[in-house]
């Protein structure tokens, strides 16, 4: 049986204009659906882009100027800046040789002990969450000034630390006029802060069945061959996290050096870190232009090293998922 054809109007036929009208109509209630997301996040779109977005584009623009704040003129000097920081600048590689050494030594360390902290407190004995809420509490009011000043007044040269050495026999040590040490004691203050990949270790480790560890030992695996074997190889997801994490830390951390050196990076630039002595470029010296670089400049390093991290974990990084697939 043959169809018959379909009345055409205009040049177009019924059938056709009917699948127009609905699909306008379909467009018009996705476009309402979408204006109503587009109200909600409005607040947050126009914070970032007055005070994420804008600001990016102004400091990728000014890393190419000699802008001083309190002068309006602008001028273009192109990759001047750089050219600076690479081959005329000696306390700029004074504060990335000091920035690296505490990066180097706080992240790991900051790691290691929180992982510690989070075995030892994996269990269900009386008093642990009280522990574990006291063991968190420094990563609550760290990085602040108040604790950076009490930091500042403890290792001082009459502070509580060498007054204790003192009752010891030992004499006390100016621990923050000494340039060998006083890395050292803004590194303790980064590794004091360890309640947050502590908490999230923690959570790992309960999520990591009791069975695993009950077939190891009935197979006569020791302790330290199931931290090695069990427990470390089921959180490395989390040892990647973390490690992200505390490396961005490392490269960023800035209020406790300016208060502990009193903004200046001493003694002897030993405390001068990266993103004080960008501070003191772009507020102090109010060298906009040449701080706008610097900040690019250790924009590209984190970036660098993060994606170095992430390039590494497909050889050290396990997911259970993965194994569940390959299987």
């Amino acid at each position: 049986m043959r169809l018959a054809p379909q009345r055409e109007s205009g040049g177009l036929t019924i059938g056709s204009d009917a699948q127009a009208r609905s699909d306008a109509s379909g467009q018009q209630r996705a476009w309402r659906r979408n204006l109503t997301g587009y109200l909600f996040i409005a607040p947050w779109l126009c914070g970032f882009l007055a005070f994420t977005l804008l600001p990016i584009l102004a400091s990728a623009a000014l890393a190419f100027t000699d802008y001083n704040v309190l002068s309006p003129t602008l001028r273009w000097v192109g990759l001047d800046n750089f050219e600076r920081m690479l081959f005329r600048d000696p306390r700029y590689w004074r504060a990335v040789q000091a920035t690296f050494a505490f990066a180097l030594a706080a992240v790991p360390l900051k790691l290691v002990f929180a992982l510690a902290l989070a075995m030892l407190l994996n269990n269900s004995r009386r008093l642990v969450s009280g522990y574990r809420a006291a063991y968190y509490a420094p990563s609550i009011v760290g990085a602040s000034v108040a604790v950076a000043v009490i930091w500042r007044e403890m290792f001082g040269k009459d502070g509580p630390i060498n007054v204790v050495l003192g009752q010891l026999g030992i004499p006390g040590h100016a621990w923050l006029g000494d340039p060998a040490t006083a890395l050292w004691t803004v590194i303790l203050l980064a590794v004091w802060e360890f309640g947050s990949p502590m908490l999230i270790f923690l959570a790992g480790l309960r999520q990591i069945p009791t069975q695993f560890y009950e077939a190891a030992a009935i197979d006569g695996a020791g302790r330290w061959q199931r931290f090695l074997k069990i427990t470390i190889p089921l959180l490395t997801p989390l040892i990647f996290f973390n490690l992200v994490l505390q490396m961005i830390f490392g490269f960023t951390v800035f209020t406790s050096v300016f208060i502990i050196s009193g903004g200046a990076g001493a003694p002897l630039d030993s405390l001068l870190l990266y993103s004080l002595y960008l501070y003191q470029k772009g507020f102090k010296d109010f060298q906009m232009g040449y701080a706008a670089a610097m900040a690019w400049a250790l924009l590209l390093v984190i970036a660098g090293f993060t994606a170095l991290i992430f390039r590494s974990s497909a050889y050290w990084v396990y997911y259970e998922s993965e194994s569940e697939t390959a299987q």
